[in-house]
């Protein structure tokens, strides 16, 4: 199996719904893999925290950093389109 068949059975894979067969196949690449491997445990993990729909609160000094990141990259953006305008 190559990287690209195994990345396009991957939801299937981890949804559950998948035959036997190409399960067994997934799972003998997955042994060998690493790159697949990680891609396919990353996705696991990302699903499992969504799932858990908890809210983790930030500390304070990383909001305030993260906002005003976010502004700048916002007034950068903003500024370079008018730019592109003139």
């Amino acid at each position: 199996m190559k990287c690209s068949e195994f990345l396009h059975e991957l939801t299937d894979y981890l949804d559950g719904v998948i035959d036997a067969g190409t399960k067994s196949e997934l799972e003998e690449h997955l042994a060998w893999c690493h790159n697949c491997y990680v891609v396919c445990d990353t996705t696991k993990k990302t699903i499992e925290i969504y799932r858990d729909s908890k809210l983790y609160e930030l500390p304070e000094n990383l909001e305030t950093k993260l906002r005003s990141a976010i502004a700048t990259r916002c007034k950068s953006h903003k500024n370079k389109t008018s730019e592109g305008k003139a």
